[in-house]
């Protein structure tokens, strides 16, 4: 009975919320392209240490002097046209391309590509680690660079990187990181910051760049604005209307709505993003490794696939399918059972004192709200009282960083198209923390991840075999976080919109310079 009633009760839902007949595009060009995310769009300005969801802007900003294909799964030219390596791998010449300048109006030559990758490389924080390889880089010309390795690595694949690759204009001000830090950028991509206003809805606007190399002879959009709207039923209703171009993630339900809406097209990809559940392992009650292997029992994760029905996929391993290090059939399993003899053990549990655990995730993850319900649902069974708290991301990150949490849930995606960021830079010990939220300090895990980025090149095998010794160690051993599932790329976006296309290594990122507008 109650499976009917709910029934009919979407049957009225889908009335109120389905598209009208024709979704309502403006002119070709005449209208933005409106990105409209869940959460905040910009954290940090300077391209030398963004970390986070700016990644969405910055790659219409700024550009690296590869891209990632994720077909031919191989680094294509982006400011290089050409590259070689040595027999040995450890000197790297590229080939930059000719007439390309910042939006400082300066040239974008050798000498800047030097200057700003070393400028990273001394920042010394976010994803400034992928240059480590590099011992020197050398101007051959105005427009030839050659780098110098201490090992081997896939310096091609490397540049490609979504995080710390940017090439950009050191010299656009005195005090560099004073002037990001006022919304201002220093790239040579097809677009330029015009507006931020931080903390509004309408939070960041760009403008094409007259002087682009790649030119603008064909249809295009003269400006993206990014709107950071939580709620996703309204997300939906604003792509309905024609006020939002493309939302980068609706829940289950609006997503079948979408795709199934006249004047609307939807994609849905497998994705490099994993869902994280990041224990603290540094204090409180999950300081004890019974408790945390307790949470990881609870987790219902099976139920949770089901119940997101389609959007995501089951974690097995640490790192996604699709990169050196996945582990395939070491899916986690629910067992009650084992959750409350092992809080028994650490004095909780039914029968035990009762046990409080607070955790954190994302205004506006609704499949982190799932998440959220049903693992207290299933935790008050326990003993153990879940209080869970949605913030705006920043916020949510800030307070990470100062252990304010026994849980931390947060998404991951690479670094770049490699396995090796989902350890080092989420289980590797840092201090302070970044993004190694739960606070872990293994020495021996650490020892066992040095190697890893030269093995890549190396000695595959040896590099599968270091991942499946962490994958083990990090979540069996230590129980440092539960891996509830991998997300499907599901995307909504207005049906006259041609040339999008979804690409792993760049999560929720679209390229504007490539599409074609709605007519």
């Amino acid at each position: 009975m109650r499976r009917r009633l709910a029934a009919a009760a979407a049957l009225v839902l889908l009335a109120a919320c389905s598209a009208p007949a024709e979704v309502q595009q403006a002119p070709s060009g005449e209208s933005p392209f409106v990105y409209v995310k869940n959460t905040d769009v910009v954290t940090e300005w300077d391209p030398s240490r963004s970390y986070s969801n700016e990644i969405i802007a910055f790659q219409n900003v700024y550009e690296t002097l590869t891209l990632w294909n994720p077909v031919t799964k191989k680094s294509v030219p982006r400011l290089a046209t050409s590259w070689r390596s040595s027999a040995d791998g450890r000197t790297w010449t590229f080939s930059l391309r000719p007439g390309v300048t910042f939006h400082t109006g300066r040239p974008l030559d050798g000498e800047a590509v030097k200057a700003s990758i070393e400028r990273t490389m001394q920042a010394r924080t976010g994803a400034s680690y992928i240059w480590d390889a590099v011992s020197s880089i050398r101007v051959e010309g105005p427009r030839t660079v050659t780098f110098a390795l201490k090992y081997p690595v896939p310096l091609d694949l490397v540049a490609s990187a979504g995080y710390a690759a940017y090439i950009y204009d050191t010299k656009a001000a005195p005090d560099l990181g004073k002037w990001f830090q006022e919304g201002r950028d220093a790239g040579s991509g097809p677009y330029t910051v015009v507006k931020w206003d931080k903390g509004k809805e309408d939070e960041l606007t760009l403008k094409a760049y007259d002087r682009y190399w790649g030119g603008w002879r064909r249809p295009h959009y003269n400006t993206i604005k990014y709107r950071a709207v939580p709620d996703r039923e309204r997300a939906y209703r604003m792509l309905q209307r024609g006020e939002a171009s493309f939302v980068n993630r609706l829940d289950p339900k609006l997503f079948a709505l979408a795709s199934a809406a006249p004047g609307l097209r939807t994609s849905d990809r497998p994705s490099f993003t994993t869902a994280m559940m990041l224990f603290n392992t540094a204090a409180g009650p999950m300081k004890d490794v019974r408790v945390r292997k307790a949470v990881q029992r609870a987790v219902d994760y099976r139920g949770l696939v089901k119940a997101l029905k389609g959007s995501v996929m089951p974690a097995s391993g640490v790192i996604p399918e699709g990169l050196l290090g996945h582990v395939p059939d070491d899916v986690p399993k629910q067992d009650l059972a084992v959750a409350s003899r092992l809080l028994r053990l650490a004095g909780y549990g039914p029968g035990g004192r009762p046990l409080r655990l607070r955790l954190t995730y994302a205004e506006g993850e609704a499949d982190q709200e799932v998440l959220v319900r049903r693992l207290r649902a299933t935790l008050r069974t326990l003993n153990v009282t879940l209080e869970a708290r949605a913030m705006p991301w920043n916020a949510q990150w800030e307070l990470g960083k100062k252990r304010g949490q026994d849980i931390f849930v947060m998404y991951w995606w690479p670094d770049y198209a490699d396995g090796y960021s989902y350890f080092g830079q989420v289980f590797r010990s840092a201090d302070p923390p970044v993004f190694n939220l739960s606070y872990l300090k293994d020495q021996g895990l650490d020892a066992l991840l040095d190697p890893v980025p030269e093995l890549t090149v190396t000695d595959k095998p040896t590099a599968q075999q270091a991942y499946e010794r962490a994958t083990t160690r990090v979540i069996d051993q230590r129980a440092a976080a539960a891996l509830p599932w991998v997300a499907k790329s599901q995307r909504a976006y207005l049906g006259g919109i041609q040339g999008y296309d979804d690409n792993p290594a760049y999560p929720d990122v679209v390229f504007v310079y490539d599409l074609r507008p709605s007519a």
